[in-house]
């Protein structure tokens, strides 16, 4: 057959012996054992690429986007390991592969979630809007700026008209998204869980602004779990009293104050609607974000007398609740001994 083959492209010279192979090649190898391989050896050339699986695809679409970007030689090499193994599946998500991967090693590599690439940031309970910013910033390597575009109108998330901002509507919680996707992508994220979270916990669409305000001051002012549920009860109890709530979290946010137990003479008497100790009822929004702990305890406050409370040890977080004036300027007077007890103790009261 061989010599057949042979004597065929020297009997037809030259110019016929190039027609055949340009137009028969394929055949041609086959015949003389001459194929050309289909696959890479190894586990790449060191070049990195990032390949995509979107929800939906089969073995055939991650096969033929292998082969586009460069990582593997054909499509038949990868999608011949998936006919032999149909119990394999893939995530979806972007992964991070090498131009000219061998078919399996490729396969390996997407099997594998530690080449899984994901943006994360962790989003702590308590804080305000523009720290939340900082840490998704921080966590996603996106600008700054980008987030700070992506909360100018709050609306465009479903945020309420009566919210003045997007503060409080940032739900807590640790994330990862896909790389590609944008600060605005991120912030409908933790907009959409908030609203998940409160959903979940019962609370009606007209109803949200007030609970995630009331959780937000418990957020800031408590701190351990079973205070949660007195510090909501202060709140109902001064609201239904017609007191004002005299919160240092609310003077401290509309002055725009940080790092102090003690809020400064100006943010107690300043005109604004969020300092509580110059306005009635609730501050106009939230202050910080609340996570799921608060807003439980701003819909099921504690049974109790209480209308006051102070907390005595910023280490441990150790709060006392007082029903009169005279019991609460004990509690406070507790703080300040404590304050003075040490250097240490007093770095957190400065």
């Amino acid at each position: 057959m061989l010599l057949g083959i042979f004597s065929l492209l020297l009997g037809i010279g030259a110019g016929g012996a190039w027609y055949v192979w340009s137009n028969y090649e394929s055949q041609v190898r086959e015949l003389l054992g001459w194929e050309l391989p289909n696959d890479y050896a190894g586990t790449g050339n060191g070049t990195e690429v990032l390949v995509t699986i979107y929800s939906g695809e089969i073995g055939s679409d991650v096969a033929t986007s292998l082969v586009d970007q460069g990582v593997t030689m054909s499509f038949d090499a990868f999608y011949d390991l998936l006919l032999a193994d149909p119990s394999i599946s893939f995530v979806p998500g972007t992964y991070r592969l090498q131009e000219e991967m061998s078919a399996r090693s490729a396969l390996d590599a997407l099997l594998d979630p530690a080449n899984k690439v994901e943006l994360s940031a962790t989003v702590r309970e308590g804080l305000r809007a523009g720290e939340v910013i900082d840490a998704l910033s921080a966590g996603t390597g996106i600008p700054l700026a980008d987030y700070e575009a992506a909360i100018a109108d709050p609306s465009i998330y479903g945020i309420p008209d009566v919210a003045p901002n997007i503060e409080g509507y940032l739900f807590p919680a640790t994330y990862t998204f896909e790389p590609g996707s944008t600060a605005e992508d991120h912030i409908r994220r933790l907009v959409d869980e908030t609203f998940a979270r409160l959903d979940a916990a019962g609370v009606s669409e007209e109803d949200r602004h007030t609970v995630l305000t009331k959780a937000s001051l418990i957020q800031r002012e408590a701190r351990l779990a079973d205070d949660f549920y007195r510090v909501s009860r202060v709140v109902v109890n001064r609201l239904d009293a017609g007191w004002r709530l005299e919160l240092d979290s609310t003077a401290q946010y509309g002055a725009g104050e940080t790092g102090s137990v003690w809020s400064s003479g100006d943010a107690l008497d300043a005109d604004n609607p969020y300092n509580t100790y110059v306005i009635q009822g609730l501050p106009i929004g939230p202050i910080a974000a609340p996570g799921d702990l608060a807003i439980d305890a701003a819909l099921n406050p504690a049974d109790g007398p209480w209308f006051f409370f102070v907390t005595v040890n910023l280490t441990t977080g150790e709060t006392v609740f007082s029903e009169t004036v005279a019991q609460h300027e004990q509690g406070v007077a507790q703080l300040r001994a404590w304050c003075r007890a040490s250097e240490e103790n007093a770095a957190y009261c400065e």
